[in-house]
């Protein structure tokens, strides 16, 4: 990749040029810049605060990865070189050399032990600690070269690693939990060796970052990124219009079609790794579950069967991709898509069936319904308002009074962690390409001492489940530990505590004659992805 260059030479001859030399300046500048309009930004510059996706996407910029997800989740090496397993519990890292942080500072090995140890104590609301979840003790060999001790065998420690952020030992130091994010936010901490500089952020606003000159990949043909955080669809839409953007995010769907016969403007679509699943609650008393009239129920309703298998067939996956995500979305059974290690090929296609779900209902003790509250993100994922009022109105078919409750993200995750929410949808994508990633977060019973299930918040527990998914983690043998996540995935069907529903695709829209992209398979844009049109 070639850095575009652009010199000016501003002297006596351009005395003779009718544009003044700040015009000059101002169409060089503009011609270097990337700005692109995006539907969620950070929530911090600490890469270490959240695992939101929306997050990870935009700090790849200024932080590299130990290890690197490709376009198609393939595992490359970013800061690490090479990586191989020395025993059964202790993996080997041989490290990048010549890499410097934006300071100037050399990369090493201390940056990394220090990045691992850290995550545990600055993790915030939707925790990063499950990339680092198996790391017993990190051993610094020499400058370049670090061992990795496990808790146990760990065969897949370096798809973990694809969100391990490296920050600045020295620019982080001492920062606690309580500190860390205004030393990022202010620029001070946020000292990373990826391919941009942080400059600014405004928080819901614009993320502003400079190329590095000194980043060890290639050169990035962008003099200046801004990502700009605009989570309204129509104003992200008219602002490309008008153009005032390079390129957006998230394209809806209601406008994919009218975006691909502009003549200024290229769109490009992909299915994507992310899965809408529905939560279920399983505690003994379910918050905003009430009778229709309000008064309070005996039991949690949600604790029958019948009540889960019932809500799961009133769900038309197939309408939900075709009319609420206008064909930008594929019905799923699974947790995980089709190409990830793990999927189970012999489960069948989740029923959709009003009559019998109302008959369950009825069996379970419910024949008139009851009163719940549903809650879904409504800026995450492209089409998650859409699909959550959809399956509200499709709960109603069947009795069932679902008020729908729409939630930014920022606000949704950190309510969901505190087990706020007794039935809820949100977006998860396998970003490791592995079933074991999701199912031990999701599905296994939380259990901090194992350090599995930091997702499953409403208690649900299967004792199989979670013995599978144990060994499945220590399994170094791919045949076995891919049948051990399948039958995971197959136990996850029979109990219907997690309903999935569709997968995820997702459109961007450009300027023609000034940008191209390389769209991810889990939906990741990044400027190193986006290149000069012409």
């Amino acid at each position: 990749m070639s850095m575009i260059s652009h010199r000016l030479a501003i002297g006596l001859a351009l005395a003779t040029i009718t544009v003044a030399p700040a015009t000059l300046l101002s169409q060089s500048v503009s011609a270097q810049t990337l700005t692109i309009g995006v539907r969620g930004g950070p929530d911090s510059i600490d890469p270490h605060f959240t695992a939101t996706g929306t997050h990870a996407e935009s700090l790849k910029h200024v932080f590299d990865t130990l290890v690197w997800s490709g376009d198609g989740l393939e595992v490359e090496p970013r800061l690490a070189e090479s990586w191989k397993a020395v025993n059964d519990t202790t993996w080997e890292f041989k490290l990048r050399k010549g890499v410097k942080f934006h300071d100037g500072s050399d990369f090493t090995a201390e940056d990394v032990k220090f990045s691992i140890e850290r995550i545990p104590v600055v993790s915030g609301p939707n925790p990063t600690t499950i990339y680092v979840r198996r790391v017993k003790e990190t051993k610094i060999i020499d400058a370049h070269t670090i061992h990795v001790v496990t808790d146990g065998p760990s065969p897949i420690l370096p798809n973990d690693f694809i969100r391990l952020f490296i920050v600045s030992s020295k620019a982080a130091a001492g920062l606690t939990k309580e500190t860390a994010n205004e030393a990022f936010n202010s620029g001070k901490a946020a000292i990373g060796t990826g391919p941009y500089k942080f400059v600014s952020w405004q928080p819901k606003g614009d993320l502003v970052m400079d190329r590095f000159d000194g980043y060890w990949g290639q050169k990035e043909p962008w003099a200046r990124h801004v990502r700009k955080e605009i989570p309204n669809d129509a104003a992200r839409v008219a602002q490309l219009k008008a153009g005032q953007l390079d390129l957006i995010t998230r394209v809806p769907a209601t406008d994919v079609a009218s975006l691909k016969t502009d003549p200024k403007l290229t769109v490009k679509t992909i299915d994507t790794v992310y899965v809408f699943n529905v939560e279920i609650d399983m505690r003994d008393k379910a918050l905003n579950v009430t009778a229709k009239d309000g008064s309070a129920l005996d039991k949690n309703p949600f604790l029958d069967l019948r009540v889960r298998q019932a809500i799961d067939m009133a769900i038309d996956r197939k309408a939900l991709a075709e009319i609420a995500m206008e064909g930008l979305g594929q019905p799923v059974n699974q947790l995980v898509t089709s190409s990830i290690f793990g999927f189970n090929k012999s489960l069948p296609p989740r029923r959709y069936d009003v009559a019998a779900a109302k008959k369950l209902l009825a069996d379970a003790g419910y024949p008139n319904g009851f009163k719940l509250q549903f809650t879904f993100t409504q800026d995450r994922l492209p089409g998650d308002r859409q699909v959550g009022t959809s399956i509200a109105q499709m709960l109603a078919a069947i009795g069932i009074d679902a008020q729908a409750n729409a939630q930014p993200a920022a606000v949704f995750f950190p309510a969901r962690t505190r087990g706020e929410y007794s039935i809820s949808m949100s977006g998860w994508g396998t970003l490791t390409g592995e079933a074991h990633y999701t199912l031990s977060s999701l599905v296994h019973s939380n259990d901090k001492d194992k350090k599995m299930g930091a997702f499953n918040v409403l208690n649900y527990k299967n004792e199989e489940a979670d013995k599978l998914l144990q060994q499945a983690a220590i399994e170094m043998n791919d045949d076995k530990r891919r049948k051990q996540l399948e039958d995971v995935n197959a136990i996850v069907e029979k109990d219907m505590q997690r309903l999935p529903i569709v997968a995820v695709g997702s459109a961007w829209a450009m300027q023609k004659d000034k940008v191209t992209i390389k769209a991810r398979v889990d939906e990741d844009t990044l400027a190193m992805n986006i290149k000069p049109a012409r």
